[in-house]
């Protein structure tokens, strides 16, 4: 276990949740308040023609606003994994008809290629630089076909300090992490998303094997 998964799993990781909004339209607010763009819209942008009935996976799904997101757009056959309990018994809560199940990103508990999208939001800038590579390379076993993300974008890995500390948090170019670890994957859509009210850059990616 990583220092960095000892800390979400404790009082940090409960602090985490307990300041996540409870609700598809507060998320969305906030996604506006921030890009300018609701998630809702993000996704449409990118899932547009797909079939209802993939399966897709969130790992980090935390309180489950994500994938409530997409159940709200029709999506039907949806899990999702977080480590952190309270988190989960949120999900579980909140959620319904979508499998929410306790795992990590370095031991996704299901079969190689389970997914038609494995995504995630906020995830990867959890992970130490160390550490990055096994989680890239379970995410990308676990999927059939696409991987979606939104994540902290720099154009090298920069160390972020959080609420104190510069060890939980740091953002890169993760979608070239995965085109240069993986050379099956190829980009189909990425979108950076500038903060209206600072400077920095989020990225929202597409990658999909070939």
């Amino acid at each position: 276990m990583t220092e960095q998964m000892r800390k979400w799993m404790g009082q940090k990781g409960r602090d985490y949740t307990e300041r996540n909004v409870n609700s598809v339209e507060g998320m969305d607010e906030l996604y506006r308040n921030n890009y300018g763009v609701s998630r809702t819209e993000l996704n449409q942008r990118f899932l547009e023609g797909m079939e209802r009935s993939l399966p897709i996976l969130e790992v980090g799904c935390n309180i489950g606003n994500q994938l409530l997101c997409l159940q709200k757009m029709g999506f039907n056959n949806l899990y999702g994994i977080d480590i952190e309990r309270q988190a989960l018994q949120i999900a579980k809560r909140s959620t319904g008809n979508i499998q929410i199940l306790e795992g990590s990103v370095f031991e996704i508990p299901f079969p190689d290629e389970g997914f038609h999208i494995v995504f995630t939001s906020g995830l990867l800038i959890h992970i130490h630089p160390q550490d990055i590579g096994s989680a890239l390379d379970e995410i990308h076993r676990c999927t059939k076909k696409y991987i979606l993300g939104l994540e902290y974008y720099a154009d090298d890995y920069t160390a972020i300090h959080y609420r104190g500390d510069r060890r939980f948090l740091w953002k890169t170019d993760f979608p070239r992490l995965y085109l240069e670890k993986f050379p099956d994957l190829k980009m189909v859509r990425e979108e950076r998303l500038r903060y209206l009210y600072n400077s920095n850059v989020d990225s929202f990616f597409m990658l999909a094997k070939y």
